[in-house]
């Protein structure tokens, strides 16, 4: 039936959403509709039933969309481990380390591998929806490129661009996204989307047409700001430090290490009424949160290191001496433990000594762990952790005291074990504990059919629908192109 490449001015300028939407709004439609990023940059990822490990924003896409999750949606998932290299995950399997350098080099073998998967999903589902990453007009990468304009160019996909209004400066991000393009890429580039407007449409409506007038390009709709609306991020720069709020709640501080990952962990808990999450780097609130969460860590020996230098590791072991509910995920998990040995040099080598905060061991092994766990949890870790001394058994981990350390994510997506752990809490902290009432599963379900009530309500998709079907309608060339 045909594609389509939903592509951003920038970062974060609501890609991931528009694409979710449509997914979500085609599949209402009856469309046998796939989700595809070729190259993703997340340490949020997710297990397929197959064992496979995407991006958890392909993961939800494919969710919205109604198909089963599986590697070819995202053949390529980068996981940073500091600023400069990333661990490589190809067709849901782990592939090496690449330095950002050494990425340049390896791009046409993933290029080959990412284009093979659009391939075989473009010849399954009716409707392929791309997502984009990053800028289509990152000129400086643009002759390896295979996720934007490349993945355009081998598909002939129409692309939408989207523009975050609330950042500022979106009809000159759009103008310049298509003006720096050479011609053929040009010619793919079929309209725009405002994302996250606030506001009376018809001061924007001259701005649009202006837009229009300048590149020849229509603007397909004019998207809402929806604040209540949570996605399965992918980006730890989405991440705001910011502080808790109202005393009757019971405060969840969550540490956000420099290289945290799998922080959806945390929706789960932010969902309760009763509860305020909020993420932090501050001791003091460490000190004060009625729940601490380490959270999962791509890199959890300088993490571990990062606690210490920052006076976090001496505010958790406070909190635990005083008998205070702390939780660890994953990498979490891991440092709240003793020994920590590396003989595969997973993340350098030798041995480390965590926070000694719960009886357990851990020792990096170069085999990756991925399964599923339970019906909502799973596993993607280095770390084999190993319980050495006294505890109870706590679903993926263990308990001693007040401190509970799980290798699963997705563990509190559970209801039954979301409100049995933080009821729990609430009867250690005199906090208010969560009715029950609340469906982890069903809000998700709940908010992602909002998302395809907006498409529905402010897109134009009869126009989008006419390009998924027909592509690239005829565009004029806008000077100056590519340099």
């Amino acid at each position: 039936m045909g594609s389509l490449l939903i592509a951003g001015t920038t970062s974060d300028a609501g890609k991931t959403t528009v694409v979710t939407g449509l997914c979500r709004w085609l599949a209402r439609q009856g469309v046998r509709v796939a989700p595809y990023k070729a190259q993703n940059m997340s340490n949020n990822s997710m297990v397929c039933a197959d064992g496979a490990e995407i991006g958890r924003a392909q993961w939800i896409q494919a969710v919205a969309a109604g198909a089963e999750p599986e590697a070819a949606m995202n053949p390529v998932l980068l996981k940073p481990g500091s600023d400069h290299r990333s661990h490589v995950v190809l067709m849901g399997e782990p592939w090496g380390e690449l330095s950002a350098r050494g990425f340049l080099t390896e791009r046409a073998e993933l290029a080959k591998a990412a284009f093979a998967a659009y391939d075989d999903l473009a010849s399954r589902y009716d409707v392929v929806i791309s997502e984009g990453a990053g800028s289509p007009t990152e000129i400086n990468l643009r002759r390896s490129d295979y996720v934007n304009m490349g993945l355009a160019q081998h598909s002939k996909a129409p692309v939408v661009v989207v523009g975050d209004i609330d950042r500022g400066g979106v009809f000159a991000s759009m103008f310049g996204t298509v003006a720096l393009l050479d011609a053929a890429d040009q010619g793919l580039i079929s309209g725009f989307l405002v994302n996250k407007f606030r506001g009376d449409v018809s001061l924007l409506q001259p701005g649009i047409d202006m837009l229009t007038a300048v590149t020849g390009r229509p603007t397909y709709g004019v998207l809402p700001w929806l604040p209540e609306l949570w996605l399965d991020s992918e980006d730890a720069l989405d991440i705001p430090v910011r502080r808790s709020s109202p005393a009757d709640l019971l405060t969840v501080a969550v540490v956000r290490f420099p290289r945290i990952s799998n922080f959806t962990d945390l929706d789960a808990l932010a969902v309760e009424p009763t509860n305020s999450v909020f993420f932090t780097t501050s001791p003091a609130e460490v000190r004060d949160a009625d729940l601490v969460v380490l959270p999962g860590s791509r890199a959890t020996v300088s993490d571990l290191e990062w606690l210490r230098s920052h006076g976090l590791a001496e505010a958790v072991a406070a909190r635990v001496a005083a008998g205070r509910p702390v939780l660890g995920i994953c990498g979490g998990y891991q440092a709240l433990g003793g020994a920590i040995s590396d003989p595969d040099a997973v993340e350098g080598g030798g041995d480390h000594t965590g926070l000694g905060l719960l009886p357990v061991a851990t020792t990096f092994r170069a085999e990756k762990t991925l399964a599923r766990s339970a019906p909502t949890a799973y596993e993607i870790h280095h770390g084999v952790v190993t319980v050495t001394g006294d505890a109870t058994a706590f679903p993926g981990g263990c308990r001693a005291g007040n401190t509970w350390g799980t290798i699963w994510h997705g563990l509190l997506d559970d209801d039954a074990t979301r409100h049995g752990f933080l009821g729990e809490v609430a009867r250690l902290t005199g906090k208010p504990a969560p009715d029950g009432t609340v469906s982890f599963a069903a809000l998700r379900a709940a908010r992602l059919d909002r998302l395809a009530d907006m498409i529905d309500e402010y897109a134009d998709t009869t126009a989008l629908m006419r390009l998924i079907e027909t592509g690239p309608p005829p565009v004029p060339f806008v000077p100056p192109g590519a340099p």
